[in-house]
């Protein structure tokens, strides 16, 4: 899909293009490419010349490949941008989706393999503010102050979900089943509260880079240090929610530990309490003439209350010590 953003009294305007025809007469801020096909970039290339790489959006590159500038003026930036698919046991994982920018002639090129939220977010915003964008690179950086917004209202959902779990494992009895359940959505938060931890490193490296190209004008390198005093403090709250991330983990398996005792326990009393009746039993089932009670008409029903005697008074035992709770 290949979408062309020009600016029209301050705002933004989406074109669809269908054909080479329809993007000849436009002069865009912003090309934007969604899953591009061979003849949409062979069109980009004829009315642009600019030539899209194929390893454009490939999650292998080296670090060296993503950032970068060529001899004509092309800007290559890859950054990754987060999706999180929302809460529920169908919804899929959180993932990072790579991305490819390339600003060549004060016009911004993007190339990604799916729709992004941040990407709609600046859609939308850029219809409704009049004068948000000036040019490509304004493009570009509400593009990463969308991003790391995103990231924040995501962090936001985490400490949501964390306070959810710690209602269910801290303040109610907590059975193997609860702590299964807890252990699955404590883990799910961690591994989204990781992405959102990578995607805020990868903005802060591409603003780093924007800010040591001298790109940008004055106006617009205030709002990229402003972007990273924005991500430094979600840096400190993505370590916070690790902290609690690692309490939840902790107190949840020392649940699970404190159940496995409470069996372990019972076992521990019942083999105890059994011990004296087979040692009567042991005692009574030797086969000697000595043995006083052998001839002895009440000498069954002796043992039995014995053995009974000696199961009942460890087990009196063990309750008034509290042992059994």
């Amino acid at each position: 899909m290949l979408n062309v953003f020009t600016l029209v009294n301050g705002r933004l305007f989406q074109q669809e293009i269908d054909d080479l025809a329809a993007l000849a007469p436009l002069d865009p801020v912003w090309v934007d490419l969604e899953r591009p096909t061979a003849e949409e970039t062979s069109w980009i290339q004829q009315r642009f010349g600019l030539n899209i790489p194929s390893d454009a959006v490939d999650d292998d590159l080296e670090e060296s490949a993503r950032f970068y500038e060529e001899d004509n003026g092309e800007l290559h930036i890859r950054s990754d941008f987060l999706i999180d698919a929302g809460d529920g046991p169908d919804a899929e994982p959180a993932r990072n989706v790579r991305v490819a920018f390339i600003l060549f002639q004060n016009r911004l090129f993007s190339i990604h393999g799916e729709d992004l939220p941040v990407f709609r977010l600046l859609r939308l915003r850029a219809r409704r503010i009049p004068a948000l964008i000036e040019d490509a690179k304004d493009v570009l950086l509400k593009l990463y102050d969308a991003d790391a917004e995103y990231s924040a209202d995501r962090l936001e959902g985490i400490y949501d979900g964390l306070e959810k779990v710690s209602a269910r494992v801290l303040t109610q009895d907590v059975n193997d089943q609860a702590a299964g359940a807890a252990l699955t959505a404590i883990a799910r938060e961690e591994d989204l509260n990781g992405r959102i931890r990578r995607n805020v490193m990868d903005t802060r490296r591409a603003l780093s880079f924007m800010m040591r190209s001298r790109m940008l004008t004055g106006d617009q390198f205030e709002e990229a240090r402003q972007i990273l005093r924005d991500i430094d403090s979600l840096d400190s709250h993505t370590a916070f929610l690790f902290d609690k991330i690692n309490f939840l983990m902790d107190a949840t398996v020392g649940f699970i530990n404190i159940n496995q005792n409470k069996i372990i326990k019972i076992f521990s009393v019942a083999s105890v309490a059994l011990l004296p009746p087979t040692l009567i039993a042991s005692i009574y089932g030797m086969n000697f003439k000595g043995i006083p009670e052998l001839e002895w008409g009440y000498g069954y029903p002796f043992a039995l209350c014995l053995m009974v005697a000696s199961v009942a008074a460890p087990f009196i035992y063990f309750r008034r010590k509290g042992w059994l709770r």
